[in-house]
């Protein structure tokens, strides 16, 4: 699951000009960071840090506004809502068909990944009380190319990720 979500990470990183970077080990909570150049020769590059999370748990259904997913360790919730003046952090959460064969489906013009990501902003949110606390994320967040190009726009711009 790892596997095929890095995949679809790097792909999505790829169309949007970015680079898709994979922590060695875990850093501030972060699986990976996402880069992209300043279009300004003079100008910082923009980046954020994303944990990301796959589950075979979750059908998502595009007609409803979120669906659920639940942390397995409560520190992965906390190290997402604390506020950070630097570096922003995103959830990125991919529900995955059950049946590794059921994963991908391949034509001679393309490979296609049988589920897609989604992403949230929890910086400044409350945890809930219980050990294994879960969040809504919603379907309107789909992690493509657009949205990646918009999340790092309004990084440059200082503005809220909130949705």
């Amino acid at each position: 699951m790892e596997q095929l979500q890095e995949g679809y990470m790097q792909s999505v990183a790829a169309t949007a000009g970015c680079l898709f970077v994979k922590q060695g080990r875990d850093m501030f909570g972060a699986d990976a960071m996402l880069v992209r150049t300043s279009s300004d020769p003079l100008g910082e590059e923009t980046s954020f840090y994303v944990q990301l999370k796959s589950t075979t748990q979750i059908a998502v259904d595009d007609n409803v506004k979120s669906f659920r997913y639940r942390f397995e360790k409560r520190e992965y919730l906390e190290r997402l809502v604390r506020p950070r003046l630097g570096m922003k952090s995103l959830l990125v959460v991919m529900a995955i068909p059950k049946g590794q064969a059921k994963w991908t489906r391949t034509a001679h013009t393309h490979l296609e990944v049988m589920q897609a990501c989604y992403w949230v902003s929890l910086e400044g949110t409350t945890v809930p009380p219980a050990q294994k606390p879960s969040i809504h994320v919603p379907t309107s967040n789909l992690f493509n190319a657009e949205a990646l190009t918009a999340i790092m726009k309004k990084i440059e711009r200082g503005e809220s990720l909130h949705a």
